[in-house]
């Protein structure tokens, strides 16, 4: 079943505690069947007297899960696909490389961005997982590599470009992209894999967000259906362009 944007929507505004989805008040007739069918598709029952969708186990994750993909699927955790050859030839197209560049591949997993990235210009990279810090030693194209946690790196501005593409679950790819920019030259340009949620979530980490990208003079733009088909999963993505700035706050 895919989940048209509308609904999508909705399920990002909903109340969600543990067993129990809230749906935002005074819904059009039509979209409020249209969220109910997806609600009922996952495991949910509309109860009057709870005044609540129910479900039988925690619903946190399942909702998080059709945000992601925009169709009822099994949960699952978002943290790392690799970036398949067709979307690597985009990212570096629009990153615009030069052999003179210092490139940072902040979510490097085990190298398809930063394997590429190294034929054209310097790379270095962070990198938590064991098993790919391990590959992308072996690969030998990564000028440094950090195996740590990005998230608690400090911020160095030496960076003429980053390409990424990072954790999404729980709206880390935002996260990541926010501490990346703090690495970035003011004269650099970020480019970025995240989640199709950036388009249709209204909460405050997301609006804030695209109101960074939009005052950057950025671009977000939608990815193909099934982009990620061949790693594994059919999540929806946007790309994101991202001008380097003085990062305010």
């Amino acid at each position: 079943m895919k989940i048209d944007t509308e609904v999508l929507t909705v399920l990002s505004q909903s109340e969600i505690t543990d067993r129990r989805l809230i749906l935002p008040r005074l819904l059009e007739r039509g979209l409020y069947e249209r969220t109910n069918k997806v609600l009922e598709a996952a495991g949910g029952r509309w109860s009057r007297k709870a005044q609540a969708h129910l479900f039988a186990s925690d619903v946190r994750e399942v909702i998080e899960t059709v945000i992601l993909t925009g169709q009822i699927t099994t949960p699952r955790d978002f943290g790392y696909f690799p970036t398949p050859p067709d979307m690597v030839r985009r990212l570096l197209a629009l990153a615009r490389l030069e052999p003179w560049m210092l490139v940072l591949e902040p979510s490097a997993g085990r190298g398809a961005i930063a394997e590429e990235i190294a034929k054209i210009a310097t790379v270095e990279c962070f990198e938590i997982l064991p098993a790919n810090v391990a590959a992308l030693e072996a690969g030998g194209y990564a000028r440094v590599i950090f195996p740590m946690d990005f998230l608690s790196a400090a911020p160095t501005v030496r960076y003429d470009r980053v390409v990424m593409n990072p954790p999404f679950e729980r709206r880390n790819d935002i996260r990541h992209v926010e501490h990346a920019l703090r690495f970035l030259k003011p004269e650099g340009l970020l480019v970025a894999v995240l989640s199709a949620g950036l388009i249709f979530r209204r909460d405050p980490l997301t609006a804030r967000f695209r109101e960074m990208v939009w005052s950057r003079d950025g671009a977000i733009e939608p990815n193909p259906d099934k982009s990620f088909h061949v790693s594994g999963t059919d999540i929806r993505t946007v790309t994101v362009v991202v001008p380097g700035r003085t990062v305010q706050g």
